[in-house]
């Protein structure tokens, strides 16, 4: 039993000054996490006992999976990370150390490495195989900017499991099962999720699906059709293109359009200049960008941004992606700002790039590689080609959906969830093979399947709070009922100790706020803030019998006689 009079807990009647979303200003204000520097989190009580029945229950549905645990230690050598390369790929984000020998070290921001070399070291047949193991355990990424309390940090536990098979045959089961095991563990945290295609971005792999809970605040974009169901993350959104249709253009044509570096002054210019009816998205946006170190342009419509984030997820192999700045434009003079055009891209040298909009054939407004001069005409095939094609622009409400050409949403959502068939990449580079049944070496193939622990506190509590506070689903909660005695008679104390115990001896889980000084307004708010979804008042009614009953979701309340409460309770608890 919970006594409020002796827990371990404060809390708060105004928000934290760095909270920027709901669940962080709750639960900091519940008394459920304190901040001890940039994106590191302490647990207090209630909110450990809540982080303790997420884990819990991941950790059932792992179980009814038939898939079995492992733990590895969160301080790691370096050597298994170089055979990968990711010692030098993950950059920043890895917190490295060296012990007093000079020996390198880091502290594990995911396991991949050490998955791989423990089967290595264990298994060497295709009849060891399939095999399913999983942890829970603390990572450790340096965020830039770690924010929103414990959805982003720079420590955080995740749950990672990983399947090791000998075709991608296998492969595809294991993926299902845990496919189907996600589905279940979300559905018991009572969150609201979806199912999105995904890229793999620096895990590699195939096969990729995010598990989003939407939540107005969320760091994910993706995008839904409500006709067809289609979902995907949108770094995975597939452009939806029409053939083009349009008549040969003549010649380029070089247009006098001084002061016009932005999309919105040409198009000024030419309804001005050149005749009406032009639109931003007759014109080309060149967008520059170093990657790697060396210079590329990008080519979308002019009535859309480069989306950076979802470029980078689509151009293989760049680690490092920026905008050209002032610096580089003053290396590269034949790269006029605001006015350049990808017609002279090969003799200046630079690789060009275009969104899937840039259609063989299409035609635009673009610059001409000159102070003040734009070129209309310039088509696509005919006075330029492109190294390549890739997602880069930005995806709005209402563009078509890749399976059934319908307007799809946008919405926000949290990460809670991601699956990957990730091949043979870790296997090869560790050299983890078994013997098949005839006698051949043959590469395992693995699949990565993690889910944000610590982050699904957060998730929920998004998901899950009304103005007045948290509002915990039955399972997680610190407790199922809150019991709240007031007035300065014993009798509502003792009656309320009595109902604590029989609720216990059902096995119900009780928060019993039994503090004598606080006033029935401070009990009623923390109770309401605290969350836990039944709450129960001893208090001025229990002179007629009766005691106050309210469900914290939805807000409903009722007198129920003193003599059927325990039922009631114990009905809405399903016990």
């Amino acid at each position: 039993m919970l006594r409020m009079s002796t827990l371990f807990l404060r809390t708060l009647r105004d928000d934290p000054a760095d909270a920027e979303v709901a669940s962080h200003r709750l639960l900091v204000r519940a008394g459920y996490i304190r901040r001890i520097a940039a994106g590191i989190y302490s647990w207090l009580p209630l909110g450990y006992i809540t982080y303790r029945n997420i884990e819990r229950i991941i950790r059932e549905e792992m179980d009814a999976a038939g898939f079995q645990e492992v733990h590895f230690p969160a301080l790691l050598p370096k050597e298994p990370y170089e055979s990968t390369n990711r010692w030098t790929e993950y950059g920043k984000d890895l917190f490295r150390l060296k012990d007093r020998k000079e020996g390198e070290y880091l502290l594990g921001p995911t396991h991949e490495e050490m998955f791989t070399l423990m089967v290595k070291g264990e298994y060497s047949s295709y009849k060891d195989l399939p095999l399913i193991i999983y942890q829970i355990q603390t990572k450790y990424r340096d965020e830039p900017r770690p924010r929103s309390g414990i959805i982003r940090g720079r420590e955080f536990v995740m749950k990672d499991s990983y399947s090791f098979d000998l075709d991608d045959e296998g492969l595809a089961r294991s993926y299902d099962r845990h496919r189907e095991a996600y589905i279940k563990t979300f559905t018991r945290l009572g969150l609201n999720f979806n199912i999105v295609s995904a890229m793999s971005g620096a895990m590699g792999g195939s096969r990729s699906e995010e598990f989003l809970a939407p939540a107005a605040t969320g760091e994910d974009t993706y995008v839904l059709c409500n006709a067809c169901g289609y979902a995907a993350n949108v770094e995975a959104m597939k452009t939806h293109i029409e053939p083009f249709e349009g008549n040969a253009p003549g010649p380029i044509e070089e247009l006098d359009t001084p002061n016009t570096p932005t999309i919105d002054s040409l198009v000024a210019v030419m309804n001005e200049k050149f005749g009406g009816g032009y639109k931003a998205s007759d014109t080309l946006k060149n967008v520059l960008l170093m990657a790697d170190g060396e210079p590329i342009s990008v080519l979308v419509p002019g009535d859309r941004e480069v989306d950076l984030k979802r470029l980078e997820a689509n151009l293989p192999g760049v680690k490092e992606l920026r905008l050209f700045d002032d610096a580089d434009f003053a290396k590269r003079k034949e790269l006029v700002k605001g006015y350049v055009g990808p017609q002279d891209a090969k003799r200046f040298g630079l690789k060009l790039y275009a969104d899937p909009r840039i259609v063989v054939g299409s035609h635009w407004i673009t610059g001409a590689n000159k102070l003040n001069r734009h070129a209309r005409f310039v088509t696509h095939g005919r006075d330029f080609a492109v190294d390549g094609f890739v997602e880069a622009a930005e995806v709005r409400a209402g563009d078509g959906c890749p399976q059934c050409s319908k307007p799809v949403i946008i919405d926000r959502a949290i990460e809670i969830g991601h699956i990957f068939q990730l091949g043979r990449k870790y296997a090869e580079s560790l050299d983890l093979t078994v013997l098949d049944s005839e006698g051949k070496s043959r590469v395992v193939t693995m699949g990565s399947y993690g889910i944000g622990v610590s982050r699904a506190v957060a998730a929920v509590a998004e998901q899950s709070h009304d103005e007045l506070g948290l509002v915990w689903p039955m399972e997680i909660a610190p407790a199922k009922v809150h019991i709240v005695a007031t007035g300065k008679d014993d009798a509502p104390f003792d009656s309320a100790e009595r109902f604590a115990s029989e609720l216990e001896s059902y096995g119900i889980s009780v928060m019993l706020d039994d503090r004598r000084e606080a006033s029935p307004g401070v009990k009623f708010k923390d109770a309401e803030l605290i969350g836990n979804p039944i709450i129960v008042i001893f208090g001025k009614s229990l002179a007629d019998g009766k005691v106050e009953l309210r469900v914290r979701k939805g807000n409903e309340k009722r007198e129920v006689a003193l003599t059927e409460i325990l039922d009631e309770v114990r009905s809405l608890i399903n016990v």
